[in-house]
């Protein structure tokens, strides 16, 4: 009896939880007693970055810009007219947004509700920042001679100046010191140039130059290749026969590629699972263990807003829904990227949903570049989460009011469309979040150790809203596009 993919995966995660256990526990003996990390774990976490993510996620990566690129303009040349392609572009657009307002306004009632930041270890952790903000305020009065406070006990600029600088210098010091790095340069940038630099000039990058990116330049390609698909459909079918051939034939093409990557990544996502927790461990959780309560259960909330949406608009039940995309939903959940999910995506919301391709190859590109309903939900949690542990010391003078809320939910839904498709986006973008309520940086590395976590659960959420977002506008067009829906 041959075992299906799904379940094969499934073992292969179950594999990896089990065997990255048995390798966090080895190192932490060999730590506790002093030595060093030993070498069967060093050289396991080697083969398993080799076997997981090096080799299988380099292999989807390697097709992520090609498919774009030939799925986009095999989707526009399959429409029969200009209005259909506007038809599926406003619908797809608006439930992209509709999604992506519900996951922050369900973030922020849940971190509102629940409030992490209360917790007794948040206040463990708030007390020992107090002391140390204690230490630098005497260091700032000795070495400037001046006082750190203003006479209505907000800091002035000078002393906030020299805290930014002394844990600047103590972060970019730590393990952590290249995520910091990336934080710390993405401060500097305002709303406008993040607009400018990530969205705008993206947009009219030489195509070649964005295929050759690494990782590929998502929106340059999305944007080339509607233009080349509408050129196409302008110049006719006649004379542009071959051009429409070449891409509809490498769609096919790629997608076989697609397929036979599937049929190892049971053991690539093993090897991935393996290696996330041998380097993390569970010990992680026992300070953050409810924040991340608050932010995987706004998820699961979210999820069963999507799954609702999908049966009422979608036709499709969630038991269905399950069996069609539960692929790309677990590679999603290990890799942490939903560009390298996207030939799965559309594999299976194709093949197994019943998506049209003229849908599913113009929506889910688009939706893994710019739908993050899972990063944008997750983005207001944290900025909230740090404000409640934080706010009222010297360096955060933040009240949590209804003018901060909203900011942080306006941001939020804005730097989710910037997140790129790669693991760690999020964690960039926050500081668009955390700036515009002028939280410090330096207190986002504080949840970097859960991270890696949490991402699993927004990035498969993001892929789950993708997929239903296809779905559904299948369902609107059903008629238009002269197919049956699933149903």
């Amino acid at each position: 009896m041959k075992i299906k993919l799904h379940n094969l995966i499934f073992v292969g995660m179950l594999l990896g939880v089990v065997v990255g256990i048995g390798l966090w526990w080895i190192k932490k003996q060999a730590l506790a007693a002093g030595d060093t990390e030993p070498a069967l774990y060093t050289h396991a976490i080697w083969w398993l970055d080799l076997l997981g993510p090096t080799i299988f996620m380099g292999a989807l990566k390697m097709i992520i810009a090609p498919l774009i690129l030939a799925s986009i303009v095999a989707g526009v040349t399959s429409l029969p007219n200009m209005s259909e392609l506007g038809a599926i572009g406003w619908k797809t657009m608006a439930y992209y947004i509709s999604t992506t307002t519900i996951a922050v306004v369900l973030g922020l009632v849940f971190v509102l509700t629940v409030q992490p930041g209360k917790r007794a270890a948040s206040v463990e952790l708030r007390n020992k920042r107090a002391d140390q903000l204690g230490e630098q305020r005497a260091r700032f009065e000795e070495a400037t001679d001046s006082s750190p406070l203003r006479e209505d006990g907000s800091p002035t600029a000078r002393y906030l100046a020299f805290l930014a600088a002394e844990e600047g210098v103590e972060q970019a010091g730590g393990h952590e010191a290249g995520r910091f790095k990336k934080l710390a340069g993405a401060k500097e940038r305002t709303a406008g140039d993040i607009f400018k630099d990530d969205i705008v000039r993206p947009l009219l990058s030489n195509p070649f130059t964005s295929l050759s990116a690494s990782p590929p330049n998502s929106l340059g390609i999305i944007f080339f290749a509607l233009l080349l698909g509408i050129a196409c459909m302008v110049v006719g079918t006649e004379k542009a026969h071959h051009v429409i051939s070449f891409f509809h034939s490498l769609n096919a093409v790629i997608m076989k590629i697609t397929h036979w990557l599937m049929s190892i990544s049971p053991f690539a996502i093993s090897c991935i699972m393996a290696k996330l927790v041998a380097e993390n461990g569970p010990e992680i959780f026992e300070t953050l263990g409810w924040y991340c309560g608050t932010v995987i259960g706004a998820i699961i909330m979210h999820v069963i807003v999507l799954v609702t949406v999908c049966a009422l608009v979608g036709g499709i039940g969630p038991l269905r829904l399950w069996r069609g995309i539960r692929e790309a939903w677990m590679i999603a959940f290990t890799t942490r990227s939903s560009a390298a999910t996207l030939p799965v995506t559309i594999a299976n919301t194709t093949e197994k949903l019943g998506v049209s391709p003229k849908v599913a190859n113009f929506s889910l590109p688009l939706g893994a570049t710019m739908n993050m309903d899972g990063t944008a939900l997750y983005e207001g949690v944290a900025v909230i989460f740090l404000i409640q542990i934080y706010g009222g010391l010297d360096d955060v003078t933040i009240t949590m009011t209804a003018i901060t809320t909203l900011l942080i939910f306006i941001t939020a839904v804005l730097a989710s469309v910037g997140a790129a498709a790669v693991p760690d986006a999020g964690l960039v973008t926050m500081v668009l979040v955390a700036s515009a309520v002028h939280l410090p940086i330096y207190y986002i590395p504080l949840i970097f150790a859960v991270d890696a976590f949490l991402d699993m659960f927004r990035t498969s959420t993001n892929v789950l809203g993708d997929s239903i977002g296809a779905i559904v506008v299948n369902r609107l067009e059903r008629q238009r596009l002269g197919e049956s829906a699933a149903t």
